[in-house]
């Protein structure tokens, strides 16, 4: 099913960018946003296109109050061709009708979602921007929205999508960055909300993000939070591990988010004829491989890095530097692939590609 979509254009066009190579990450949004909301008694209503600005909610409102939101990370590219493009849009799309359902959220029609996506980027695709490694940044999120107070699932919620014309995610770039191991604080716990993409799993990991990035360190690397032995994610990304010419990364297994450029990561990887191991894998292996050499590489991946290869790592006052403090050959072969697919660069033998409209 398609959603009614009215659009009311803005009647103050901000200026573009001038210097594409200054965007950063999330400072700049563009002329207009998507809102629709939704009442138990109606289901999905008024969808809407309108200038972007403030979202007036109520003071008792559940989001507020009792956390209930959720949201999706996804880009638009500029494809060599000219044309528009989205990487597997309809992952994001079931992803957050994961998140919804463990947060008691309403969820979206697949089909319909996906119409909203083409609306919106097609509208502002001026500001999807032209160097390499620059996208427009698209941040779909849906949050509870009753007026009253009171903890009971979501009765009235309401639906946004905001974009951002966007640089690398890390002031790093491709480069390696340097990762902490956290011992004190955890992420999620399984039969949590560590695998739905909501903000109290980010919020939870601001404290120990903080330290880390107080000693010089970029992110963090979480561990299981019952045994506190287990790698789990990085605080933004997936994570993946060469080993003996294997590649080992953390088992979903409930308190670790899904990621879509995990899953295409590992597509490509057995395609390539890696040895690809889904399973546990704890502090204590980790750095016995480190210290025996046999670890060879280690990355981190997701939508706004793509692929992140991780220099350094720190746990209980030792530094392990890995490949030579450079970008590994799996790694960097891994990045030219996704983002050759994602701007049209390369074959895409997987059809991941998803052409919004000419640039």
């Amino acid at each position: 099913m398609k959603y009614e979509i009215s659009i009311t254009k803005t009647a103050n066009p901000k200026a573009r960018p001038a210097d594409e190579s200054k965007l950063g990450f999330g400072r700049i949004f563009t002329d207009h946003m998507f809102m629709m909301d939704y009442a138990t008694d109606k289901g999905w209503y008024n969808g809407r296109i309108v200038p972007f600005g403030p979202i007036a909610i109520h003071p008792a409102s559940t989001v507020l109050h009792y956390g209930a939101e959720i949201f999706e990370g996804m880009k638009a590219y500029r494809a060599a061709d000219g044309t528009i493009r989205m990487f597997r849009p309809l992952e994001n799309v079931k992803r957050l009708n994961q998140s919804a359902e463990r947060l008691c959220l309403p969820q979206l029609d697949e089909e319909g979602c996906l119409d909203i996506l083409n609306t919106l980027v097609e509208l502002e695709k001026d500001w999807v921007p032209h160097n390499d490694g620059t996208s427009l940044y698209i941040r779909p999120f849906l949050f509870g929205n009753d007026p009253h107070l009171g903890v009971h699932a979501v009765k009235e919620a309401t639906f946004v999508v905001i974009c951002s014309p966007v640089g690398a995610y890390y002031a790093e770039g491709i480069n390696p960055v340097k990762i902490a191991i956290e011992s004190q604080d955890v992420r999620a716990v399984r039969g949590g909300t560590g695998y739905a993409k909501c903000g109290g799993n980010y919020a939870a990991s601001l404290r120990a993000g903080q330290r880390a990035e107080e000693q010089g360190y970029t992110q963090v690397l979480w561990l299981d939070g019952v045994e506190r032995k287990y790698i789990e994610e990085v605080g933004a990304m997936n994570v993946m591990f060469k080993i003996g010419g294997k590649i080992v990364t953390p088992a979903l297994s409930g308190s670790i988010l899904p990621g879509i450029t995990r899953k295409s990561c590992l597509e490509l990887l057995k395609d390539w004829g890696y040895t690809v191991e889904e399973r546990q894998i704890s502090v204590d292996e980790l750095f016995e491989a480190a210290a025996n050499g046999s670890l060879e590489e280690a990355w981190g991946t997701g939508t706004a890095a793509v692929v992140s290869p991780i220099g350094q790592l720190f746990y209980n006052g030792n530094a392990y530097t890995l490949c030579g403090g450079k970008i590994g050959e799996v790694a960097q072969k891994l990045y030219d692939n996704l983002t050759g697919i994602q701007w049209g660069k390369i074959d895409d033998a997987h059809g991941w590609s998803y052409t919004v409209c000419n640039g």
